[in-house]
């Protein structure tokens, strides 16, 4: 396969994709090799336009110089990504890849803004197309370049998980459909005089305009703060329960600073009978070596509980017995009892499903529901809930 014949040939230890300068490397032959099929492309496609005198063709032509010139941006992203932390931005520089997409999805929607226009004017003024054979062939190879290339950033984006190189896989796959369309307007332009180059222009640039569109709103996501990987997330939750001591996990929230630049922090439930310096000495090592295995940077915060008080412990089974009975609320954390005698607080999280909530039950019905019951076992009891969604951020 000629994507793993290039990353071979041009990327020293090109398996170590986690190193910074390795993945750089991926970026930049990425960013090269676009520049050089679509420069290619460009001057092939501009040719058969000027030839044929077909504004679809010559849309397609300068679609692909802007991708030569997206493949530029990509390049200079993956540099100044990799700029390292200052005063200003102490977790580094990695969100500037994802804006870089985001100027690359820009670029190709002012591109198809701009041969919406052409096309309709071509409509209007229609122009006889000239149909010829050896043109034709070349817009039928300059395809099979751009399904190649489409493949190749699939190959490099899905190895670093560039959102950026898989934008201009997306792209390159886009630009298949546009040409495939622009061959077929030269076909019929032999049996026809009707403008179909005019019509055929404007669904080019209407392709266009949805793979900008959607590029924009692909890139968008990390830097508003999407949802993090739920691979990741299982991960993390999982090595921190693997620690002695460790019992249960919550509130874990994961802030994303760019490809392989997180911050996470957790809630991790602790016998409050154990030495405080014990215990920290285990999160301390749990830290160092999840940040240092997952390549985040982990902050776990500890909640102590209660776990050899017959009366609290008899009061958290019941009171779990009672929560798993609501099937919109998948877990319970951070209880506590506080008072004397028969009235008493039971303190406590639940974690609701995010999908779910609000259209089966209010909040403050769930609440209600759930004091009632807890009532029916303990009168004097009241319940102080606090509700969380299942999404982390």
């Amino acid at each position: 396969m000629l994507s793993k014949l290039l990353v071979h040939k041009f990327i020293k230890d090109y398996d170590k994709v986690d190193e910074e300068k390795v993945r750089s490397s991926y970026g930049f032959l990425g960013g090269i090799v676009g520049i050089i099929v679509n420069i290619t492309l460009f001057i092939i496609k501009l040719s058969v336009g000027m030839i044929s005198k077909s504004i679809a063709v010559t849309a397609d032509a300068f679609n692909n110089l802007s991708d030569a010139a997206s493949s530029v941006i990509t390049i200079l992203g993956f540099k100044l990504s990799n700029m390292p932390a200052d005063e200003e931005h102490p977790f580094g520089h990695g969100r500037i890849e994802y804006i870089s997409a985001l100027i690359v999805a820009f670029m190709v929607m002012l591109v198809g803004f701009q041969f919406v226009k052409s096309s309709f004017t071509r409509i209007i003024n229609p122009e006889p197309v000239n149909f010829e054979l050896i043109p034709f062939i070349l817009i039928v190879i300059s395809i099979s370049f751009k399904i190649w290339l489409s493949r190749f950033n699939k190959f490099v984006g899905e190895s670093i998980n560039s959102s950026a190189l898989k934008a201009a896989s997306f792209d390159a796959l886009g630009d298949v459909i546009t040409s495939s369309t622009v061959a077929l307007s030269l076909l019929i332009s032999r049996w026809t005089t009707f403008p179909i180059d005019g019509y055929i222009g404007i669904i080019v640039a209407c392709v266009i305009l949805y793979s900008g569109f959607s590029l924009v709103k692909e890139t968008l996501n990390p830097l508003l703060g999407s949802a993090p990987d739920k691979e990741l997330v299982d991960k993390i939750k999982n090595g921190v329960l693997s620690y002695e001591h460790i019992s249960g996990v919550h509130d874990l929230i994961i802030h994303n600073y760019g490809p392989g630049r997180c911050m996470a922090s957790i809630h991790a439930e602790v016998p409050c009978n154990i030495s405080i310096v014990k215990i920290h000495d285990i999160i301390d090592k749990a830290e160092k070596e999840l940040s240092e295995s997952f390549r985040i940077h982990l902050v776990i915060h500890m909640d102590p509980i209660s776990v050899d008080d017959k009366e609290i412990v008899k009061t958290q089974q019941q009171l779990t017995e009672i929560i798993n009975s609501f099937s919109i609320i998948k877990s319970m954390h951070d209880f506590r009892v506080v008072g004397e005698g028969e009235h008493k607080n039971l303190i406590f999280d639940i974690v609701v499903d995010s999908s779910r909530r609000g259209k089966e039950i209010e909040d403050e019905v769930l609440k209600s529901d759930i004091c009632k019951r807890v009532k029916e076992i303990y009168p004097g009891y009241n319940c102080v809930i606090t509700i969380d969604n299942d999404f982390m951020h």
